[in-house]
């Protein structure tokens, strides 16, 4: 495996998981955006209980996909 390959293991290994207003926070966006966001399938989100669950790689992913738009 190269070094550019082992690196993103080891940051997807060590990345924490943020919650909804964390998201938010970090997007500039309010959390019922968030919310409307999840509710379309416009936002990569994972669900632990009752609550929402995010990796702040894949919604940046996201956002240079261009797929986040309202």
């Amino acid at each position: 495996m190269n070094r550019e390959v082992e690196n993103v293991v080891a940051q997807e290994a060590t990345e924490k998981w943020v919650n909804l207003e964390d998201i938010a926070e970090h997007l500039s966006v309010s959390t019922d955006t968030v919310r409307s966001w999840i509710k379309s399938g416009k936002l990569p989100v994972y669900r632990a209980g009752k609550r929402y669950k995010f990796k702040i790689s894949e919604v940046d992913e996201w956002l240079r996909e261009g797929r986040i738009s309202e």
